[in-house]
């Protein structure tokens, strides 16, 4: 019998709201056991310095510019994540000497696949002493360095959890977060995985601005059902040469710009928006020979009913929220880099040519072990 792992893993998404924490006992293959689910809120201080460094971050020259600053976030990213560790395993009554591995993904501040970059904030080592837990981080380095996109990260994960419902194949996973991806996973279990658009980002970003930051988000879609579609924004944002590239592929949320929608009402510009991610959904869907015979929501996006009766009126695929399956959505990431951290230490691969397009399967992450 193989051996069970416990890790716990880390995730803070593009909205920088907060830290998902999840702790799961794995193999590191086939056998899965979520544990413990745990979201820690950043204070609104937190977030805005999140928000500003991302805003000043557009290229190599920038992450070089801003350092200093990116240190000092760095390390009080790190901290709150060591607090919500030990948070999350006082919240499982689990002994922290059964941990045994943290899948610390961090605060991503910059991504460009052209560039070959991929910057997180968060420090292996210092969360290793804060915690006196074995960490796993900067699980996208190896795979850049070996030709992938290094994105998107799940979909072994979503393989996983596949496996452990029994769904029936072809099935596609639809993670809506600030970024859409999508990973489907064909009748041999083979898994293609790929961003697909702007998921949240745009629709956040334009509330924001236009709300003084008194509104975070379009909750439940109420805002999209009340505005109208511009087609021809729709198709403007569409014309971008990104959604004719073929699969595998990355986005950053600095590849959006909501130039386009200047000059029309808050409710049509959120509809607008919505229905671009919606589109951009949809037709990667179209691609796959063999249509899925389920589509599979999460993330915080799947909370969006505008979302929903999109994806099932365009797609005409049963769609069902992961969370009917007794999995809570909102974590799945967080799950995620607890088992890629475990099959870290067992030296495992993370990413395949079919998932960031990385030459071969390739190993990833920097281990920062408790001797």
């Amino acid at each position: 019998m193989s051996k069970l792992y416990t890790a716990i893993g880390l995730m803070s998404g593009t909205s920088g709201d907060g830290i998902d924490a999840s702790i799961i006992q794995s193999d590191g293959e086939d056998k899965l056991e979520i544990l413990e689910d745990f979201y820690t809120i950043y204070s609104e201080d937190t977030n805005a310095e999140i928000s500003k460094l991302k805003d000043a971050i557009n290229s190599k020259h920038d992450l070089d510019k801003n350092k200093n600053l990116i240190l000092k976030l760095e390390k009080k990213i790190t901290e709150l994540h060591a607090t919500a560790v030990l948070e999350t395993i006082k919240k499982s009554n689990l002994k922290k000497e059964k941990i045994d591995v943290i899948g610390f993904h961090g605060q991503t501040i910059y991504h460009n696949f052209e560039e070959k970059i991929s910057k997180q904030l968060g420090d292996g080592k210092m969360l290793k002493d804060l915690t006196n837990i074995s960490v796993v981080n900067n699980f996208r380095a190896n795979d850049i360095k070996e030709g992938g996109n290094g994105a998107p990260l799940s979909p072994i994960y979503h393989r996983l959890i596949n496996k452990k419902l029994n769904l029936d194949l072809p099935t596609l996973y639809l993670n809506i977060g600030g970024i859409s991806n999508i990973t489907y996973i064909d009748k041999k279990k083979n898994i293609i995985s790929f961003d697909c658009g702007p998921g949240n980002y745009l629709i956040d970003k334009f509330l924001k601005i236009k709300s003084n930051n008194k509104i975070k988000f379009d909750k439940d879609g109420d805002i999209a059902f009340r505005g109208s579609t511009k087609e021809i924004i729709v198709e403007s944002y569409l014309a971008d040469p990104f959604y004719k590239q073929s699969y595998p592929k990355t986005l950053d949320v600095n590849d959006f710009s909501l130039s386009l929608i200047k000059g029309i009402s808050l409710d049509d510009s959120v509809t607008t928006l919505s229905e671009l991610t919606v589109r951009t959904i949809t037709n990667a869907i179209k691609i796959f020979e063999e249509s899925p015979k389920k589509i599979i929501l999460c993330g915080g996006g799947r909370k969006n009913k505008f979302f929903l009766k999109r994806i099932k009126d365009l797609s005409k695929i049963k769609t069902q929220y992961i969370d009917d399956y007794n999995i809570n959505g909102d974590f799945i990431e967080s799950q995620a880099f607890a088992y890629l951290a475990i099959r870290s230490l067992l030296k495992k691969s993370l990413t395949y040519p079919e998932t960031t397009g990385v030459v071969k399967p390739c190993l990833g992450g920097t281990i920062f072990k408790i001797i």
